[in-house]
């Protein structure tokens, strides 16, 4: 299975947050088999969100695309109307979330009755009850406003806890045959040009070399379709190099 990841904001592309959402969503998505085959960050901007959803959505080489950041009742938040957009969908008010909001709306204003005193609380509740026609809205009790799936696309929350939270509840959709096997070596990478090279012709596999630095060794990563391909190149290329244990437990 392979997917496509959009992530959205412009906080992202000035460096005021980092894009942890990227990193988390690639790495769940290779534990469960998934080939992330493209990661790309946009502003906020709806016209270019809705061409790249478009394209990613055409395009025969990817079965899924997910799209984070950007949904919610601010004026910024254009992700899903934008994801509407891309998918020539109608941007409707979803009754059954609209009515939730203004369950959770109402009980936000009767436990904080003095930050509601003291602040001119905006919700619009149908901008955030809205959603592509046609689309499943994933509601998780982390967030506020609900992602959603439709045709394929994926809609998540930009923070971090809600993105989790709307990914878990959809993870069973997202498998795939990839396998994977890093091997961890003292070596420069220079050293390994023919290994690296000589293996993927000995092996139907693909393999990654990452260079070493003073906090951790290189990493050569295999990859393929079948755990016996992969078990066997990684025993090929151990044979040939000289290996280490990872420097850290969660590498």
């Amino acid at each position: 299975m392979n997917v496509a990841l959009l992530t959205v904001g412009d906080e992202l592309l000035a460096g005021q947050t980092t894009n942890t959402n990227a990193s988390w969503l690639a790495a769940r998505l290779s534990d469960r088999g998934a080939t992330v085959r493209r990661i790309l960050t946009v502003p906020d901007e709806r016209e270019l969100i809705a061409s790249i959803v478009a394209r990613w959505h055409d395009d025969p080489e990817f079965d899924a695309v997910i799209v984070t950041g950007g949904i919610g009742g601010t004026p910024d938040d254009v992700t899903v109307p934008a994801v509407a957009d891309g998918l020539d969908r109608e941007f409707v008010v979803f009754e059954e979330i609209y009515d939730r909001l203004r369950e959770k709306a109402a009980a936000f204003r009767e436990e904080n009755p003095e930050l509601v005193a003291d602040y001119d609380l905006q919700l619009d509740l149908e901008v955030a009850a809205s959603l592509p026609e046609g689309a499943t809205p994933i509601v998780v009790d982390e967030g506020w406003a609900p992602g959603c799936v439709v045709d394929g696309v994926y809609v998540f929350a930009g923070i971090p806890d809600e993105m989790r939270a709307m990914f878990e509840s959809v993870a069973d959709e997202f498998s795939g045959e990839s396998v994977a096997r890093t091997i961890y070596t003292p070596a420069p990478e220079g050293s390994l040009h023919d290994v690296l090279e000589s293996v993927t012709n000995e092996f139907d596999v693909s393999v990654g070399s990452y260079p070493r630095s003073e906090q951790r060794p290189g990493r050569i990563r295999i990859t393929g379709t079948t755990a016996e391909s992969v078990d066997a190149a990684a025993s090929w290329v151990e044979s040939r190099v000289e290996t280490v244990e990872p420097a850290f437990e969660s590498e």
